[in-house]
């Protein structure tokens, strides 16, 4: 522009190093590694240790199972269906994907908050011996 002077080279790159760069946080959401959810019978635990009206996650098998209040279970793989990240927080009946902050309901599995769209994928779920045991639906 006549009349400015030209930035110096300190100036630019100072410029650059605090302007977002477009696409940058796509990578973000880009999934590397994607959880997986149970892909056979998992052994969850005993059955009492999901009271009625309550949820339990099971962590390490990326599963939540919740009883109504008439006694039923259901179960949910708690891979989120955004990103594919594997959800380790459960408060109440809400479960909380820290990758990008969708919520799950965990007793139906639907979504309560984007980015997420899918709701959870519902698995089959029954008691042998008085343990919990959820697997895929067929």
């Amino acid at each position: 522009m006549p009349g400015r002077p030209a930035p110096s080279r300190r100036a630019l790159l100072k410029t650059a190093a605090v302007t977002p760069v477009a696409g940058a946080g796509l990578a973000a959401c880009s999934p590397g590694k994607q959880a997986e959810g149970p892909t056979g019978p998992v052994e969850l635990g005993a059955e009492s240790e999901v009271a009625p009206g309550s949820s339990k996650l099971y962590r390490d098998q990326n599963v939540v199972v919740s009883r109504d209040a008439g006694g039923t279970l259901t179960a949910y793989s708690t891979i989120c269906t955004h990103a594919g990240c594997a959800i380790s927080k459960l408060d109440g009946t809400t479960l909380t994907c820290f990758c990008h902050g969708s919520e799950f309901d965990a007793t139906n599995g639907k979504v309560l908050q984007a980015p997420a769209s899918v709701p959870l994928k519902k698995l089959s779920v029954q008691v042998k011996n008085g343990r919990i045991v959820a697997s895929p639906e067929a």
